[in-house]
């Protein structure tokens, strides 16, 4: 990785490295018009070199970050044709069936049978129950952007349960806190003036946000270290076979496949599920997975922007200012935080 100081103050300095290599040259014996020109194809080879890798190191990141946001998003385009769990059914289907297909290309680890119920136990909380109240959230009238923000307390939440299981709760972590609930406050308050909401839509929201947290905390306590693609496909399979269940016992499972309902279905699929998984395989291969824990609070800002370009959703400065609370306690609460994810084995 080349950091933004470091790599300046090389590049300031670039023109005296490349006029020492010229006279260096020229001082041997050399033609000074060829020395000239192999210097500077040879310092225009490292150039390239050093852009190609910053363009590699510095994309992957965000690119995750912008496609997780969609999340959200593909919830409030699709909702308004499908039920809930009818579309996560066939979404995680189809999932199962891409991730199916890629594995007679890509090497998988399976897991041992006792931590493969691990796995599937957090896969329950982390897919099923956290999506599951997300998008029945925005069914019932939620926008994308607040449930975003709600959900977005999510680091807060891992990391206080964590610092307080073990007793060392500490004043940061507790304003950490209070400054992202504070936010989370600031924007209801502002969207109850814009339209009405029901309460089971919080209701359900905040339960995918306890669904999440504790689905981490169980997943880096008992299965930290698997490969991502064999407990996507465990995971992923478990919460299929749960929206079915949900699917055909309380709802129609009536799915109308018109140009949002497929476009959404797709993306859900390819980008959202396979794409990102690709993306956080590189970025563990690149030793650059913890920038995923940084760049994650950008997620419901990013939302509440997409929302906002694309349903004109209500953006104030009041949610401004909550989505910057928010922001800040959860830079709090997780600074100096030793994070475990899990890893793809080799």
């Amino acid at each position: 990785m080349i950091y933004a100081p470091l790599y300046g103050a090389h590049m300031a300095m670039y023109p005296v490295y490349w006029m020492q290599g010229v006279y260096a040259s020229a001082q041997k014996g050399g033609d000074l018009k060829k020395s000239l020109k192999s210097v500077l194809v040879q310092k225009t080879n490292i150039f390239s070199k050093l852009l190609m890798k910053l363009s590699q190191d510095d994309l992957i990141a965000p690119l995750f970050v912008l496609i997780w946001s969609t999340g959200f998003v593909i919830a409030r385009l699709a909702m308004p044709y499908v039920e809930p769990a009818t579309f996560l059914f066939w979404r995680f289907m189809g999932v199962i069936a891409a991730m199916a297909a890629l594995s007679l290309v890509w090497r998988i680890t399976w897991p041992s049978w006792s931590q493969m119920k691990h796995i599937a136990v957090a896969g329950v909380l982390l897919q099923f129950g956290y999506l599951l109240g997300v998008w029945c959230a925005v069914r019932l009238g939620m926008t994308a952007g607040l449930v975003a923000i709600i959900v977005g307390l999510q680091p807060i939440l891992t990391a206080w349960f964590a610092a307080w299981i073990s007793e060392r709760v500490s004043p940061r972590q507790w304003i950490g806190l209070g400054f992202g609930f504070a936010g989370v406050a600031l924007v209801v308050a502002e969207k109850i003036g814009f339209a009405h909401i029901p309460l089971v839509s919080y209701v359900l929201a905040f339960a995918a946000l306890l669904s999440i947290t504790f689905g981490t905390l169980y997943q880096k306590k008992y299965c930290p270290v698997f490969d991502l693609r064999a407990g996507s496909s465990i995971q992923f399979g478990v919460s299929a076979f749960l929206c079915f269940f949900c699917m055909y016992f309380f709802e129609t499972g009536v799915m109308v496949w018109n140009l949002p309902v497929i476009s959404a279905l797709l993306w859900a699929i390819f980008p959202l599920s396979i794409g990102s998984i690709s993306l956080l395989f590189m970025m563990i291969r690149k030793g650059a997975a913890t920038k995923v824990t940084s760049l994650l609070y950008l997620t419901p800002p990013t939302t509440a922007l997409m929302a906002w370009l694309l349903f004109d959703e209500p953006f104030t400065l009041m949610m401004a200012l909550g989505l910057c609370l928010t922001m800040t306690g959860v830079v709090l609460v997780n600074a100096r935080q030793v994070n475990t994810v899990a890893t793809i084995a080799e």
